[in-house]
């Protein structure tokens, strides 16, 4: 049987990159990625010790990788300001919305930082 190969070696590098870019993330949440070899990376959300990941995700795109740790991140940091207020009844999006301009952009320029520190171009 042939085994077949699901990512670049290319590709497997970037990711790579991407997944380190985000350490900070897997400090804040119980969120993991982790290189699966020829199948890609997968990252791994909620912990439950009884039961293991509620959730997993592959990927073989640097790119798609990266733009799904970054609304896991943007979504954790908005998680954790509207926690114990009315704004976290409003969704990230409503929470994004409801806040002052000044702090939306700040937080949208942490892509930028993300992006570099990963090798991606916005």
């Amino acid at each position: 049987m042939e085994k077949k190969i699901y990512i670049t070696e290319e590709e497997r590098a970037k990711c790579k990159k991407v997944a380190e870019a985000f350490s900070e993330l897997y400090e804040m949440a119980d969120i993991v990625v982790v290189d699966v070899g020829r199948y890609g990376f997968v990252m791994l959300k909620y912990y439950m010790p009884t039961h293991g990941f509620e959730e997993d995700e592959t990927y073989t795109d640097s790119r798609a990788l990266f733009e799904g740790l970054w609304q896991e991140w943007l979504d954790m940091k908005l998680y954790l300001m509207a926690k114990g207020t009315p704004l976290l009844e409003k969704g990230y999006k409503g929470a994004f919305e409801s806040l002052p301009e000044e702090k939306q952009s700040i937080l949208i320029g942490r892509k930028a930082d993300f992006a570099e520190r990963a090798g991606i171009d916005l």
